[in-house]
């Protein structure tokens, strides 16, 4: 978080934490001054006081040296003195206002939050072993270039990851940053682009301004803006000019529906110093999603009350960096009491390399360096106490701990919390102090916000982009084919273009709940077809066309897709069908010779292979399926499939020919079915429009297409077009599909073996019946003379020996 720069001379508010009094002349015999413990310590500010933060910060700082001072506990009989310096934000006074800070051989130095002036000012305090407790929230102040820098607050570098998880939690692909031309700004935003990277989205467009820009030139930018695609408007400036941002943007138009607004902590920050907003400038940001520095509910209320008694903070309310200043005077205290405790001692060395040349008036002779600020460096940084702001601790790269934001609504004459950020969690509606006991979880199924009023007073999220207002219309690349000419062609119509692609392009485009301006261009030169590989990779690259103005930094052309293009993936194979015919009678013979059944038969062959001329066939072929390129047959046009199938392998021909498949309905149709496809598909790819990456505009479109399939309109497209006497399905049924007919062999086998079962069965039974018919004859001959005379029943004596053959212990079962 920055202060204003103002274009009046600057002046600096410096705090500092100094021994008193300067023992100069109680100095040691080597050229060093020392106090084991002191009885007063000064501590001073390096704000700028008339600023936001300033202002929130000062009676911070100086109720939290009072309570420092009235505590037995802490630094007993050590008394705190409060050394304010006000200054602007400037770097080269800043420098100047540093040196003469350091000349009263200073333990620490508290600020600034001013990310330039904590750069040059950690560079003197490295040199002198002075501890830096800075508000400065750019990300590159790191410990490894700067080791005697330690950040009380949290830096952008997490704010910057909440944001780009807001933008992939909405399913936005661009976001166009405004900032200010700072260290604080363009490395803040520097982050905010790497984060978004590593969600598939980027910063279409970065509009800077200098710090203190006049309104005439906010008005320029946001005017350019207003004519770039991206609706989703990330705004990272300072506090004291960043409402102008606002104001302008609601004169141009720019707050209404379809527009999203982003704002990092500075916003919050002017929203709590007041205790009452006015109502115009709430009006300026209805429906702004900002980010606040997390802090506990409970802790905050408890320092209400005390806030409301401190003296000269006038009608201000306190912002987030007044919790971390006043966090910083108690850490300081805290270290300082442990360094005592361990048997720290303060003195100073006077350093050689620092000496004034003659008739310098600098007097670098007389900074000198910290002996043990190297042991108070360490304290502070492993210290651990809970403050205002929440817990203060600092990891290995000494950053705080548990970074975290509330994410807030901006609406009415407030602003409500809509959830939480914290790098431990993600996105959540649950405050994350709560989640800290449990496990990590920022998996994208666990993010969750609650609804947000949006610019225009709409809870419907806004889409995020739309077609540039600036005359460009979206430009489709056709391939300029010399053959299938029912897909793509040429023509002298308005559009200047005809086929069954360009009839579905279009109607899926009707279908869409925005108008989206669009030409047509022809790709290729009208002799050959052109090669759809390099067509793709045009429209990737954004390559097709050369006339288009892209200023420097800047890309005019839309990322939404300037080239469309159809892809058919289907590929199967076709073959003369007279060939096969006479091979049918021999063809359990043949099998193993010819071996043109499907792929797998045709890549162990040797024979020819016909590919349509720019197809993705040729590379398949040679890349996947590791065919050798002399086996290949460049073919352009239908009269070149006929003639080579016609031909064949012997005759200069080829054997089959491998393409897609509407292309190849087409030719089976146009032949009267000469022609017959064999083998299975075997890619299982679709067709459809080509985009660039993360095209929004790909997703509208592909949900105006599957309307097209559901009312219809995509199967009259296709008749109009690709609907011919088809072939009957006898002549172009794969050959190696199975039917009943696939199992007649099996079935003949079952059933002879059925047969010769049955034909067994009763030939055992005949048999056994003749060996038993002696024993019946006699049971007849034994019969009554009642009966004599009469014939004896065939049936009778079968059921006879029937009964016999039945076990005695078998009969009454069931």
């Amino acid at each position: 978080m920055e202060a204003q720069v103002l274009k009046i001379l600057p002046v600096f508010l410096l705090a500092c934490v100094m021994w008193a009094p300067i023992p100069v002349k109680g100095s040691t015999g080597n050229g060093s001054v020392s106090s084991s413990r002191p009885s007063v310590i000064n501590v001073g500010a390096l704000f700028t006081v008339n600023s936001v933060i300033g202002r929130s910060a000062k009676p911070a700082l100086a109720a939290a040296v009072d309570e420092v001072n009235s505590n037995t506990k802490v630094l007993p009989g050590i008394k705190l003195n409060l050394i304010l310096h006000d200054t602007n934000c400037s770097g080269f006074l800043g420098t100047v206002e540093a040196l003469q800070l350091m000349e009263n051989d200073v333990v620490a130095a508290i600020g600034p939050q001013s990310s330039g002036i904590a750069h040059v000012i950690s560079h003197v305090v490295n040199e002198l072993h002075v501890p830096l407790l800075s508000l400065a929230t750019d990300p590159t102040l790191s410990t490894l270039q700067y080791p005697y820098f330690l950040r009380t607050t949290q830096s952008d570098y997490f704010q910057m990851y909440a944001i780009a998880n807001l933008v992939e939690y909405y399913g936005w692909k661009e976001v166009i940053s405004i900032f200010v031309d700072d260290d604080y700004g363009r490395n803040g935003i520097a982050v905010l682009g790497d984060a978004l990277a590593k969600r598939r989205a980027k910063i279409s467009y970065k509009a800077a301004f200098t710090p203190g820009a006049p309104k005439s030139d906010i008005n320029d930018l946001l005017v350019g803006v207003n004519l770039m695609e991206s609706r989703v408007y990330v705004v990272h400036v300072n506090p004291d000019s960043g409402l102008t941002i606002f104001s302008v943007a609601k004169n141009l138009g720019m707050m209404g529906s379809g527009y999203v607004w982003i704002a990092t902590d500075w916003l919050p920050s002017v929203l709590d110093s007041s205790e009452s907003v006015d109502p115009e400038t709430m009006d300026l940001l209805q429906g702004v999603v900002a980010l606040r520095h997390h802090t506990p509910e409970d802790l905050k209320r408890s320092f209400t009350t005390r806030w409301k008694s401190l003296k000269d903070k006038g009608t201000l309310n306190f912002n987030s960096y007044a919790l971390y200043a006043y966090d910083s005077v108690w850490l300081l205290a805290h270290a300082l009491d442990a360094f005592f405790n361990e048997g720290g001692n303060i003195s100073f060395s006077y350093d050689p390399k620092l000496r004034d040349t003659n008739g310098s008036v600098l007097h670098l002779s007389a900074l000198h360096s910290f002996d043990e600020g190297e042991k108070l460096l360490q304290i502070l940084t492993t210290m651990n106490f809970t403050g205002l702001s929440g817990q203060i601790q600092f990891d290995q790269e000494k950053n705080l701990v548990h970074p975290a934001y509330d994410v807030l609504n901006i609406g009415g004459t407030g602003s409500r919390t809509i959830g939480y950020w914290s790098n431990y969690s993600g996105l959540t509606s649950v405050a994350p102090e709560i989640l800290y006991a449990k496990p990590s979880n920022t998996s994208t199924s666990n993010q969750h916000l609650n609804d947000v009023i949006w610019p225009g007073e709409t809870m419907t999220k806004p889409r995020g982009w739309v077609f540039p207002n600036n005359g460009k219309a979206l430009r489709i690349a056709v391939p300029n084919r010399i053959s299938y000419k029912e897909f793509v062609s040429k023509d002298k119509g308005p559009l200047g273009v005809r086929g069954y692609c360009i009839d579905i392009f279009e109607a899926a485009v009707n279908l869409l709940p925005y108008p989206v301006p669009h030409t047509y261009m022809l790709y290729g030169d009208g002799v050959r077809n052109p090669s759809y590989n390099a067509l793709v990779n045009d429209v990737a690259q954004n390559r097709c066309v050369s006339s288009t103005g892209i200023r420097a930094g800047e890309n005019i052309m839309s990322t939404l897709g300037r080239f469309v293009m159809i892809l058919w993936l289907f590929v199967v194979l076709i073959i003369n069908s007279s060939y096969t015919a006479s091979l049918t009678s021999i063809l359990t013979v043949q099998q193993l010779s010819s071996r043109i059944e499907g792929i797998d038969s045709l890549i162990s062959s040797n024979e020819p292979i016909g590919v349509q001329d720019g197809s993705f066939a040729y590379n398949y072929l040679v890349d996947e399926v590791n065919i050798a390129v002399s086996r290949l047959r460049i073919l352009k046009n239908q009269e070149d499939y006929t003639k080579a199938l016609h031909q064949g392998p012997k005759n200069g021909g080829v054997a089959a020919i491998v393409d897609e498949l509407p292309y190849i309905e087409l030719l089976l149709a146009s032949t009267k079915c000469e022609f017959r496809t064999v083998g299975q598909e075997f890619t299982k790819s679709g067709w459809g429009f080509a985009f660039q990456r993360d095209s929004p505009l790909a997703v509208d479109l592909s949900t105006s297409i599957l309307q097209l399939s559901e009312n219809g309109d995509l199967q009259k497209i296709h008749d109009k077009w690709l609907s011919h006497s088809g072939c009957s399905q006898s002549n172009v049924a794969d050959v190696d599909r199975l039917s009943l007919n696939s199992f007649w062999g099996l079935f003949l086998i079952c059933g002879i073996s059925c047969f010769l079962a049955l034909m067994f069965f009763f030939f055992r039974v005949f048999k056994q019946y003749r060996r038993y018919s002696p024993d019946i004859e006699e049971e007849v001959t034994e019969e009554p003379e009642s009966s004599k005379g009469k014939r004896p029943s065939r049936g009778k004596s079968f059921k006879q020996f029937l009964d016999k053959k039945v076990p005695e212990k078998g009969r009454g079962l069931c």
